[in-house]
């Protein structure tokens, strides 16, 4: 019975992990990359609509975006999104592709991206101990309820830390290789 509240522990603590890199996905470093924009919203015809279904994004050169979209009626609103976007860029188009070229980073953006990363790290760390405290909770139920003797309540805490304190330090490790990639010039 506990193994089942530990084995759901572990699908939502992957699920917070997953949120957390896609999330970290859309955070620019100094190179031009599809998956910093291709979750990005357009207003397509009063519907928000995924980049990534509007348009082909490709990388061609370290700092150069280019997206096509597959309706070239959509192109002012994919420009409109990117420059609303956090992300600092500034798109141009010819009528048919939009280029945007990716600046290299300043030291203060670096920086501002650095606490963006760390951000998310922290709500991703909250989430999984959420999800520990949900765990623990129904654990201490069964112990009151009399479905565990003392020593498999015991054992399954003790798990239940485990499992925290391993997807913690995977949270640590993701933030930490994206702080290493964003402050690489």
């Amino acid at each position: 019975m506990i193994e089942d509240w530990l084995k759901d522990a572990e699908v939502r603590m992957e699920k917070s992990l997953e949120a957390l890199q896609k999330e970290l996905q859309g955070i620019r470093t100094g190179r031009a990359t599809p998956a910093l924009i291709d979750r990005l919203q357009v207003d397509y015809y009063g519907a928000p609509t995924p980049l990534q279904s509007l348009a082909s994004i490709t990388a061609p050169e370290a700092r150069l975006l280019v997206i096509q979209p597959y309706d070239r009626g959509a192109i002012t609103a994919i420009e409109k999104a990117i420059q609303k976007s956090e992300l600092g860029l500034n798109p141009g188009n010819d009528g048919q592709l939009i280029r945007i070229p990716v600046p290299a980073l300043t030291e203060d953006r670096r920086k501002d991206f650095v606490k963006l990363v760390k951000r998310h790290a922290e709500e991703a760390r909250v989430s999984i101990r959420n999800i520990r405290r949900d765990e623990v909770d129904h654990v201490r139920r069964m112990e009151k309820e009399g479905e565990a003797g003392i020593d498999e309540i015991d054992r399954g805490l003790a798990q239940i830390q485990k499992i925290t304190d391993r997807y913690i330090a995977r949270v640590e490790e993701i933030a930490h290789r994206k702080e290493v990639d964003i402050l690489e010039v």
